[in-house]
């Protein structure tokens, strides 16, 4: 058992700290010796612990498709442009592009306040360290983006090049 061992290591090496110091000249209490090492016994005691951490994203919820465009023809029309969502819950949110523009959706600090499980993409899987910078449609499609709401607040979004056109909303975490 190398933890055993370890814990019989630094209190050996505790008992000749205090024997070099009392041979210095400077005493200290024995006592402190001990409460150290009975404060590394709880520390190490307690990060062996078994985690109760429910996982978020097992129960995530979906939310309303963000729609830009429509079959119709009109490239401009927004669905669900205002969507409000729960700080510390999981979603997966698909933005769907269906006009005929090239749409770069841009919602930066609300990609910086989630934490990011996934962006699919034609059942592809992306897994990333950060936030993406922005998402683009070159044509009709969908990606769908898997995240934990962190940060309370009111966040924009916007296609990029089309907001006097309509094409802005907002992401609300309550």
């Amino acid at each position: 058992m190398p933890f055993l061992g370890q814990f019989s290591r630094s209190r050996r090496h505790c008992e000749r700290s205090e024997a070099i110091q009392q041979s210095h000249g400077r005493e200290r209490p024995a006592a402190l010796g001990r409460f150290a090492a009975l404060a590394m016994t709880a520390v190490l005691g307690a990060s062996v612990a078994p985690a109760s951490a429910t996982d978020l994203t097992r129960k995530r919820e979906n939310l309303p498709d963000l729609v830009l465009g429509n079959d119709q023809g009109n490239d401009f029309v927004v669905e669900n442009k205002d969507i409000e969502l729960e700080s510390g819950k999981a979603y997966r949110l698909r933005i769907v592009a269906k006009g005929g523009q090239e749409y770069k959706f841009y919602a930066p600090e609300f990609f910086r306040y989630i934490w990011l499980n996934q962006i699919v993409i034609e059942h592809k899987e992306i897994h990333g360290g950060g936030p993406p910078d922005h998402l683009e449609f070159d044509e009709p499609g969908e990606i769908a983006i898997e995240f934990v709401a962190i940060k309370p607040g009111a966040y924009k979004w916007e296609a990029r090049g089309l907001e006097a056109k309509g094409m802005t909303g907002t992401l609300t975490v309550k």
